[in-house]
Order: C-alpha cells, then sequence, then structure tokens
C-alpha cells in the first residue's frame, strides 16, 4: 500500500526523533556539560544584551557575566570553607563532653524504664579521633597517590568546570548568530507558530528566573536576621549560604541546616541553642514550600501554588534529585503549550457547538 506524502513525512520527522534520542542517550555524559553551559548562556543572555545595547561589546559583556557568576561562585565557596575549616577541628573535643552530658540524662531515664542505654563516647571519641588526627600532611599525599592512580574523575569534574564557562563565552558570543541560523532550519510553514510559542516560554522562563532570585533573597535575609536574633555568632555566612542555596532543592536548604546546627553545638554547649537555630530552618522550609515558593515563583510563571507543590512532588518522584531541580522550569514550558493546546481545542470542531437546527 503506497503512502501518502503527509504520512511519509511523519515518519521521516519521527525517525529523525528517534536518531537524536539515541545519540543523546549515547553521548550524554559528554553532552551534560554542553547543556549545562547552554542553560548558564541563556540565563545570562539578557544581561549581555543589556551591555550590549549600552555600547559594550559583546565579547565584553560574556566576559563579564561569566566573571560575575564566577565571583558569586568564589564567595559562597569563600563563606562555607572557613567555617568548616573552623569549626570541624572542634568536634573532637566537643562531641564527646556532649555525649556525656547526653548520658548523664539517658541512663537514669532508661533504667526506670529496665533498660540498660548507653551512647559509647569512647568509641566516639576513637571515631573522631581518626578523622581529625592533626596528621594532615599525611592525608594530603594520600589523596595526591590515590589521584595519581584513579583520579579519572576529579579530573572530568575539573576539565567540566574550565569547559562550561568557555563554551558558554562563546555561546553569548555568538547568541544572535546562533538564533537566526536555528530559525532559518524551521520549516516556513511551522515557523510563526514555533517562535510564537518559543518567544511565549520564554517570557515565563524569565519571570519564574526573576521570582527565583527574589525568594532566594528574601531567604538569606531571613535566616541571617533569625540566626542573629537566637545569638549564632556566624548567623551572616551560614544564613547568606542557605537561602542563596535553596537554588538547589532540599540540597541547599540540608547543607545549611548541617552547618547551622554544627555551629549551634560547638558554641551554646546545650540543646536549648540548638533547638532555637532548627526551629529558625523549620519555619523557613515551612514559609519557603508553602508561601513564598507558590507565590512569588508559582504565581509569576501562572502555575496554582498547589501545582507548584505538586509539580515538585511529581518530578522528584519521577527523576530523582535531578527532576526536582528543573521541576519548575519544565513545568512553565509545559505550561505555555496546555495553553496553546487549550485554545487550538477551543478552536476546533470538536468544542464547537452543533449547528442550529434549519426551520422550513
Amino acid at each position: 500500500m503506497p503512502l501518502n506524502s503527509t504520512v511519509r513525512q511523519a515518519l521521516l520527522w519521527l525517525a529523525a526523533a528517534l536518531a537524536a534520542w539515541w545519540v543523546v542517550a549515547m553521548l550524554a555524559p559528554v553532552l551534560f556539560p554542553l547543556l549545562l553551559a547552554l542553560g548558564l548562556a541563556y540565563v545570562l543572555q539578557p544581561l549581555v544584551q543589556g551591555l550590549a545595547q549600552r555600547g559594550v561589546p559583546r565579547w565584553l559583556g560574556a566576559v563579564l557575566a561569566i566573571a560575575l557568576v564566577s565571583a558569586l561562585l568564589l564567595a559562597l565557596l569563600l563563606i562555607i570553607v572557613p567555617v568548616l575549616a573552623q569549626q570541624w577541628p572542634l568536634l573532637r573535643e566537643q562531641i564527646p563532653a556532649l555525649l556525656e552530658r547526653f548520658n548523664g540524662w539517658l541512663v537514669p531515664h532508661a533504667r526506670r524504664l529496665g533498660l540498660d542505654v548507653a551512647v559509647d563516647v569512647e568509641g566516639v571519641r576513637r571515631l573522631l579521633r581518626s578523622l581529625v588526627s592533626g596528621h594532615e600532611e599525611q592525608l594530603l599525599a594520600h589523596l595526591l597517590s590515590s589521584l595519581r592512580i584513579g583520579g579519572s574523575l576529579l579530573v572530568t569534574l575539573l576539565g567540566n568546570a574550565v569547559l562550561m564557562p568557555v563554551v558558554a563565552y562563546y555561546l553569548l558570543l555568538d547568541w544572535p548568530a546562533l538564533g537566526a541560523r536555528l530559525q532559518a532550519l524551521i520549516p516556513p510553514a511551522w515557523r510563526a507558530p514555533l517562535l510564537s510559542w518559543w518567544r511565549d516560554t520564554d517570557e515565563v522562563l524569565g519571570q519564574y528566573l526573576r521570582g527565583q532570585l527574589l525568594v532566594m533573597g528574601l531567604l538569606a535575609v531571613y535566616y541571617a536576621v533569625a540566626l542573629w536574633l537566637v545569638g549564632l555568632n556566624l548567623a551572616l555566612p551560614i544564613g547568606v549560604f542557605t537561602g542563596l542555596a535553596v537554588f538547589v532543592p532540599y540540597l541547599g536548604f540540608g547543607i545549611g541546616l548541617v552547618l547551622a546546627l554544627l555551629a549551634a553545638l560547638l558554641q551554646f554547649q546545650d540543646w536549648w541553642g540548638v533547638a532555637a537555630v532548627a526551629a529558625v530552618y523549620a519555619v523557613g522550609q515551612v514559609v519557603e514550600s508553602f508561601w513564598l515558593t507558590p507565590r512569588l515563583v508559582g504565581e509569576r510563571i501562572g502555575l496554582h501554588p498547589v501545582a507548584v507543590i505538586f509539580a515538585l512532588m511529581a518530578f522528584g518522584h519521577l527523576f530523582g534529585f535531578v527532576g526536582v531541580l528543573l521541576a519548575l522550569p519544565a513545568s512553565a514550558v509545559a505550561l505555555v503549550a496546555l495553553r496553546r493546546l487549550q485554545s487550538c481545542y477551543l478552536r476546533s470542531a470538536l468544542f464547537a457547538p452543533p449547528p442550529a437546527p434549519r426551520e422550513d
């Protein structure tokens, strides 16, 4: 049975899509840093374009934008690394004393219940002594030796860290020409609707990014002020880090919580101070999950607060951590597509009311 031109064209597009999917699946480890660079270039493109409109050469604007992002990442490292370097060695001395006090409370209550329960403080002390032994030079030598033997993973990570900003720079440099070439590849019959869909998607993603930045700023202020009010000495660096790190859902909050609890444990020497810090983070997580993100991010992209919560849960269940990270941007893109489908449905013969009966 011969195939008409429409069916042949559909089969060709299907074959091209399957071939592209197979290539992406085979080259996923190579394409991942390139996709991250593409995302970075997309985020920085409005800044570079704004600088170009003010007379700044595009190559210089791209350099300044990437330097700004690199400086922000370096600032985060400079915030978190000194905190860890200052607090970690104190654990060897402080945690065993805290556990002995905890044993003093636990053992009498357990004996009343007929239980012989106690924390092995000496075992914890030996573990901490092995982790923080003071032989950092030997540890570094062993680390370097292991890197020479099998450090391909670290080399790959460092290579990608250098590769991504370089690729993002060239993408920013050629962004207008790249967009024109991609538009020229779209079939003329599809060009107008696809470009219209992309403009709507670009606007929604821009709203998402602006809303996410607003959430990060508000949470950074909240955590810094709230931790300062409970008396934490490292309130400013830990609070700012936690607020900015919530861009990575759950992981950023979790790292900030661990750092804050560690600092509180070493500073306050009692459970009330630790409980106060934990309460600050519990309130912050509730406010961020059920009010800030649904209102400032979801409403900006047109998603109902319940839809935002459902999207985070569904993408996290289906794709894990990466799904949580991409849940809201992907939902924003899907929302634009659903609006287009709804418009087509309302104009279709399926939705149109039946014709009125003719009167003879």
